[in-house]
């Protein structure tokens, strides 16, 4: 029963990933695109925690942690680089 729903909860990650690629490359406006790439960044978290389960491994969970990490900094770059135009002040 874990393995389906382990399976069926990777497969809508991926299909909310296309979906957030799409809305990369199409988005309207800068913020748009930014956001497509911060939840990108959850989706990929989520599937790799997905992975982590399966495996047994909680060696993916520390993989997730810096994901997060590296996610959070960028977008907090990426709004600064927007609102002032330059990441040094």
């Amino acid at each position: 029963m874990l393995n389906t729903a382990l399976m069926i909860a990777a497969v809508l990650v991926c299909l909310s990933l296309i979906l957030n690629l799409w809305r990369l490359f199409r988005g309207p406006s800068r913020p748009d695109r930014i956001l497509a790439l911060d939840t990108m960044y959850i989706n990929s978290i989520a599937l790799i925690i997905l992975f982590g389960i399966s495996s047994g491994t909680t060696l993916y969970f520390e993989a997730a942690l810096l994901i997060a990490m590296l996610g959070f900094v960028s977008t907090a770059a990426m709004c600064k680089y927007i609102l002032r135009g330059d990441l040094i002040e």
